[in-house]
């Protein structure tokens, strides 16, 4: 918790806390609809997969990758939109599972596309928080966000709504029991990352200039996400780089003065990532580590940040991002931005 009682919350902050309650009421009001599609996904498989979305929709599109490859064995590649807006082609889909991902519904260019994508005879399933967009009208299957209202411009509730759609569908199709569970635990997860304290990453990177953001498998969804809304609200240089990638040519930037953050589950990454951190600050660069990478760390220069207890390894992102928010919000204001407000940015981007 980090908002000062003398400021008032900014939408922004405000969203990103009714995240829980979005996510209770889309387990509650698409159940049985990702049960129906993890059946029919089940009986008749698809060859592959494909996504289709962009900016924040596109980092939720990447958590649903990991998890279908990593969860069901089906091979899944994220699709330009330009592809059939500006370059008119035609995407060889029939038999594959297409999922479009959106807030709003509305871009033109993923509107060819998965208008495209069901002429070719694909399965359109689209997420999306307007079930009476567009997009929604065009895809076969329609899952929607419940999130509500988002006025802030960088959406909070409506990306972790998007992450826990890709997870329903992930349990429901492979009719996972564990995974099933987690999914309903997801409300309560969620509160509890809302009590972490991120606060002690608030100095370091209203200091920075520069910055990445590292995250391994499921969890490099989310160090887009985080780049991504350090970029937008607080004018914050950050770039997301897979913790396999951060020793090859990005560790040349790196050093006391561009830090890492890192974001780490309790899966088979946490290995690596920790002989990663151990290298950097061998550098002498300047590490913030969320999640269990960090545990038992006590070391000049490296700030450590809780993952809220007991979350399943395929949830825990989801409760990352959830505790991410109000420090990106925190961020923002001593910076002096109003993160409800980037400059240069509207709510609703329609790319052709």
């Amino acid at each position: 918790m980090m908002s000062d009682a003398a400021t008032p919350d900014t939408a922004m902050l405000r969203e990103s806390r009714e995240a829980p309650a979005a996510v209770a009421r889309l387990i509650a009001g698409n159940g049985a609809l990702t049960a129906a599609l993890g059946e029919r996904l089940r009986r008749d498989p698809p060859r592959f997969a494909v996504t289709c979305a962009r900016g924040s929709s596109d980092n939720a599109a990447t958590f649903a990758k990991y998890l279908f490859e990593i969860r069901l064995g089906v091979v899944t590649a994220s699709v330009g939109p330009s592809i059939s807006s500006v370059y008119q082609a035609k995407l060889r889909v029939a038999d594959a599972l297409f999922l479009a991902i959106s807030q709003s519904g509305r871009s033109p260019d993923l509107l060819h596309l998965a208008e495209s994508a069901r002429e070719e005879g694909a399965t359109t399933v689209a997420v999306v928080n307007d079930a009476a967009s567009p997009l929604a009208d065009l895809s076969e299957v329609v899952l929607p966000l419940h999130a509500g209202p988002e006025r802030s411009v960088a959406a909070t509730k409506s990306f972790i709504t998007s992450l826990a759609a890709g997870l329903m569908i992930t349990a429901d199709w492979s009719d996972d029991a564990a995974l099933k569970r987690a999914v309903a635990a997801l409300p309560e997860t969620l509160a509890s990352a809302l009590d972490q304290d991120w606060s002690g990453a608030i100095g370091p990177l209203v200091a920075a200039r520069n910055l990445y953001v590292v995250g391994r498998g499921t969890g490099f969804a989310v160090a887009q996400e985080a780049a991504l809304k350090l970029k937008e609200t607080a004018g914050l240089h950050a770039e997301a780089v897979s913790a396999a990638e951060v020793m090859h040519g990005p560790q040349a930037l790196a050093g006391p003065e561009f830090p890492v953050l890192v974001l780490s589950q309790p899966d088979e990454t946490l290995k690596g990532t920790r002989e990663l951190i151990g290298r950097l600050r061998d550098r002498g660069v300047p590490v913030i580590i969320a999640g269990p990478a960090g545990e038992g760390l006590r070391e000049r220069g490296v700030v450590t940040l809780p993952l809220a207890a007991g979350v399943d390894p395929l949830a825990a992102p989801i409760a990352l991002i959830q505790s991410f928010y109000p420090l990106a919000d925190a961020v923002a204001r001593e910076r002096g931005f109003d993160p409800d407000r980037p400059p240069h940015l509207n709510k609703v981007t329609e790319t052709v």
